[in-house]
């Protein structure tokens, strides 16, 4: 075994480590924070030099000045820093991740959807949406890869069906408890109602739906090109985690979040679906994966925790310096909401990935429970738009390696979606403003 081998095994296993450190941390016989911070943060160290150098420049920028942030309200205002625990920001949104990545062993090809018929025209796109959007409330950015090099047997992927890949996958956040949003919008807001968000999030997404077979079939001629078709079958595993997540929540652990009940019941459901085959298939197979997969997962880690240094960076500083009665917003009301949408949506455009701007924004407001759901779907709306149209999000990104389609012209393809679901996320921040509060 060679060096980097060793060295991406060991981060792996560091990576695991702080997942089954956090589901410890569940249980009320330890505190296991510190711990887990630690575990993660050392896997993302020892994975450094091989995170894409554009995300490695955007972490190592949060880096820098969450770091030079806690230092300046230490050095200059006399603010006390707790030390041991700064590197603890995002890291329940982190351990999710590892936790829902274990879906892909659910099944002997985890890495496959189920078959589906191969459809054409505005049928086809639509029902491309439709598999990644209900696979990837899920299993997440892996579904564009699945349906995506499913479709490619056949031809190269054309533009039309890039832009169902990515909106399918982004308008996700608008509802799915088990996307990345959620679980930083929870952590952030954890007195949101996420009935109220799921009431709200979920027609809009389905609205992306419509609308993206809509315009692209005004836009593109579709009689040739290929969809994906998601058989039925293929519905059982998302809605029944959804099930199971809310039998959790509401019956068997209700004093835990949904981000908990999510970190731990996926792998113990993959572990499960594995033990049927016998114990050492079941451990060769989480064995496979951390050493494979999880490292691999290296540029959203990374990213989501230096985000966290972040946002304890700069709330820190500014109540060192304003104090901390100090808020953006005295009152969160629909004005604010809709400035900060904004403020999310256009820094994505210009190449931050929207996990920047939510950051940001929550740790110079001062929320009162009543304005948390109205600021989580302004993250998460935000969020939905933002990595659809960013040329740098993740999902773009991602299109931009496995295929080579360009990020600037992602952008340029769904400048008009973005304005239209902006349009009809803006109409419902107004309405849960109204509303809802």
């Amino acid at each position: 075994m060679d060096r980097t081998t060793a060295r991406r095994r060991l981060a792996g296993t560091l990576a695991f480590s702080g997942l089954v450190a956090q589901i410890a941390g569940f249980t009320p016989w330890t505190d296991t924070h510190p711990l887990v911070s630690y575990l993660l943060w050392a896997a993302v160290v020892l994975l450094w030099n091989d995170i894409p150098r554009r995300s490695r420049l955007q972490a190592g920028v949060l880096i820098g000045m969450g770091a030079s942030m806690l230092l300046t309200a230490h050095l200059v205002y006399g603010a006390p820093i707790d030390w041991p625990h700064v590197l603890e920001g995002n890291v329940f949104v982190v351990a999710m991740l590892i936790g829902v990545s274990f879906i892909s062993l659910v099944g002997r090809q985890g890495n496959r959807p189920a078959a589906g018929k191969r459809l054409t025209g505005s049928g086809g796109v639509l029902r491309t949406w439709l598999g990644v959007h209900f696979l990837g409330t899920i299993l997440n950015l892996s579904t564009v890869f699945m349906v995506g090099d499913r479709i490619a047997r056949r031809a190269p992927l054309t533009a039309p069906q890039f832009l169902a890949l990515n909106r399918g996958l982004s308008s996700a956040a608008l509802w799915s408890p088990f996307f990345a949003s959620m679980g930083v919008v929870i952590a952030l807001a954890p007195a949101v109602e996420y009935s109220q968000i799921a009431l709200v999030g979920f027609p809009i997404a389905m609205l992306s739906g419509v609308i993206t077979t809509f315009e692209l079939n005004r836009r593109f001629d579709l009689r040739e090109v290929d969809g994906f078709s998601l058989s039925p079958k293929s519905l059982f595993m998302p809605l029944g985690m959804a099930m199971g997540v809310m039998l959790f929540h509401f019956v068997l652990t209700p004093l835990l979040s949904i981000v908990s009940i999510i970190t731990f019941l996926v792998p113990a459901v993959a572990v499960v679906a594995n033990l049927h085959e016998g114990p050492a298939f079941t451990v060769k197979r989480v064995r496979q994966h951390v050493f494979n997969r999880l490292p691999a997962m290296r540029g959203e880690l990374s990213l989501f925790l230096a985000a966290g240094l972040l946002t304890i960076g700069l709330s820190t500083l500014v109540s060192a310096a304003a104090g901390d009665d100090w808020t953006l917003f005295e009152h969160f009301g629909i004005v604010q909401a809709m400035a900060s949408f904004a403020a999310i949506t256009i820094s994505a455009l210009i190449g931050l990935h929207p996990i920047i701007g939510v950051s940001i924004l929550a740790s110079v407001l001062n929320l009162d429970a009543q304005e948390q759901t109205l600021f989580a779907f302004v993250a998460l709306s935000g969020w939905a738009v933002g990595t659809s149209v960013g040329p740098l999000s993740g999902i773009n990104l991602s299109l931009q390696g496995r295929y080579g389609v360009s990020g600037y012209q992602m952008m340029h393809d769904n400048l008009v979606y973005a304005a239209i679901m902006s349009l009809l996320s803006l109409a419902a921040i107004a309405g849960i403003g109204t509303f809802g509060n």
